[in-house]
């Protein structure tokens, strides 16, 4: 009747370990649900024997508790199997037909003692008695023991389950971030070509900034998250170089509080919306536009907003913006990474100046909030 076995997954190897060592609190713990279950078994015996309700649950005691320590301490002189926490083969059946036997033994001992009579000197008359005594510990111990033996192997399993989570997750993100960078050096490339058959000084500047944004760009995207106020830079760069395509017609504002910009967030989570609001909303509006990026704190939610005052949602290929790649990458990872905690809408703007408000929300740390 050993205490279930522990698994964790390496933080070095990602491979599952079992906690082949007892640990205090558990054998406690386990040694209470013995004790329990032994109580059961004794006020049972008492009633339907001869009604000396204390002697029984003496000796239930007694006997049930030898026999786990002899069970949960013999486990960890064989070697486990990984899977279950348990010997492998016969060797299980010798520990627990073993450890129930001596339990028996020394138990029952004890319980002589305690009452001040000779070791088994009550069987001498009563050998029915005997084996049905041995019987009733033999099935208890073997159903509580076959208990914790599909607890175990059902542990592991959750193990394996979580280690498999883990690393389909790990794949996703990798593959959303290796289809965003290339999809951002696109469309920044495109808008470069452009510029080169229109105004070859300012494509040769906005190639120098290309390459400037690129190196920290890249080189930041391989970290699993940055602070605010590092996304808020990379947007800077990315809209300074998109200012020059555009001229004056581009007009950025940023709106990042003191108190927010050391949250880590997810790197580039913003840079597909900002780059829909200006190849969907902007560009195609004619005369000058607006965009606006914003962080806040509300309600226990990090709040980030890519604002543009362009052609709005009703026109051409802003109507079909919802379903693009920057809005449907974005999505893909808040749910890879923070499963249904976080939530992303992209609606009309509500005030006069028209456009599409696109929105990110993310739980703050509970430090934070």
């Amino acid at each position: 009747m050993p205490a279930p076995t522990r698994f964790t997954l390496s933080p070095l190897t990602g491979e599952i370990e079992p906690q082949c060592t007892p640990r205090w609190l558990d054998m406690l713990r386990h040694g209470l649900t013995v004790a329990a279950v032994n109580l059961v078994v004794g006020l049972v015996l008492g009633f339907v024997g001869d009604g000396q309700y204390l002697k029984q649950i003496v000796y239930s005691q007694c006997i049930g508790l030898s026999a786990w320590l002899s069970i949960d301490g013999g486990r960890f002189a064989f070697e486990l199997d990984p899977l279950s926490g348990w010997p492998r083969g016969w060797r299980i059946i010798v520990l627990i037909t073993g450890g129930t036997m001596l339990g028996f033994i020394v138990g029952h001992a004890i319980g002589d003692m305690i009452y001040g009579w000779s070791p088994f000197d009550t069987y001498r008359l009563g050998r029915r008695n005997l084996a049905r005594d041995i019987a009733i510990t033999a099935t208890i111990g073997a159903l509580i023991s076959g208990f914790y033996y599909h607890r175990g192997k059902t542990a592991v399993q959750e193990a394996l389950l979580a280690r498999a989570e883990r690393d389909a997750t790990l794949a996703r993100l990798d593959l959303l971030r290796s289809q965003l960078e290339p999809h951002m050096l696109f469309n920044t490339l495109a808008n470069l070509r452009v510029l080169i058959g229109m105004d070859p000084p300012a494509a040769q500047s906005m190639l120098d900034r290309l390459i400037a944004f690129l190196r920290a760009t890249l080189n930041g995207s391989r970290a699993s998250q940055h602070t605010l106020a590092a996304e808020f830079e990379r947007l800077a760069d990315y809209l300074a170089l998109m200012a020059i395509r555009m001229g004056p017609r581009l007009e950025t504002r940023f709106d990042l509080p003191a108190e927010l910009r050391e949250l880590p967030v997810p790197p580039l989570l913003l840079q597909p919306l900002v780059e829909n609001a200006i190849k969907h909303g902007l560009e195609p509006k004619v005369g000058p536009g607006r965009l606006v990026v914003s962080a806040k704190r509300e309600s226990g939610w990090l709040l980030l907003s890519v604002r543009d005052t362009g052609v709005g949602l009703g026109s051409g290929a802003a109507a079909r913006a919802d379903s693009g790649f920057g809005t449907a990458h974005v999505r893909e990872r808040l749910a890879a990474l923070f499963g249904g905690a976080a939530s992303f809408y992209l609606a009309a703007a509500p005030d006069a100046d028209g456009g599409v408000l696109a929105t990110v929300s993310l739980p703050l740390p509970t430090t934070s909030s």
